[in-house]
């Protein structure tokens, strides 16, 4: 009898463990290389550069001028708030002082965005700090974050 249910249990376990099906990402969406200069739009690296300083500045001058839909998609709009801005300043403030400027590491190309690399300099020597922003087909920026800084650019960090 014990011998009978152990087999019932374990029909009713492979029965019950169905393969799923994966959908699987088209493997060039997931290609990141990266770009020479020659290949930049210099408009698009701008644009990156001036909307990823505005967001830092914001910590030097305690002042935000938003972002409006020429700029940025939707959901950079709504997650770019003031009072978000305000309370990551405060943080990187403490530990790494003053805003300087954006130094471009690199630029790096998927099938979908443009992703720009940013050394992100501070006046405390101790700040190692990156800044990605991320345009997207429609040259709207459609990520900007904010990392501890790597000397070798890791692709698993380049999703949005």
């Amino acid at each position: 009898m014990k011998k009978a249910g152990l087999i019932i249990c374990l029909l009713l376990l492979l029965i019950g463990c169905k393969s799923k099906n994966v959908v699987s990402r088209d493997t060039e969406d997931l290609k990141i290389k990266k770009i020479s200069e020659t290949e930049v739009n210099t408009n698009q690296q701008r644009k990156a550069y001036d909307l990823g300083k505005r967001v830092l500045e914001t910590c030097n001058t305690s002042k935000f001028k938003p972002f409006n839909e020429t700029e940025v998609t939707k959901s950079v709009m709504e997650n770019t708030t003031e009072e978000r801005l305000t309370k990551t300043c405060q943080r990187f403030r403490q530990y790494y002082g003053s805003f300087i400027d954006l130094k471009l590491d690199g630029v790096y190309k998927t099938k979908q965005v443009v992703i720009y690399r940013y050394h992100a300099l501070y006046t405390k020597k101790v700040a190692n700090k990156e800044l990605r922003v991320f345009v997207n087909e429609e040259n709207l920026v459609s990520a900007i974050k904010s990392m501890d800084w790597d000397e070798k650019f890791d692709a698993k960090l380049a999703d949005q």
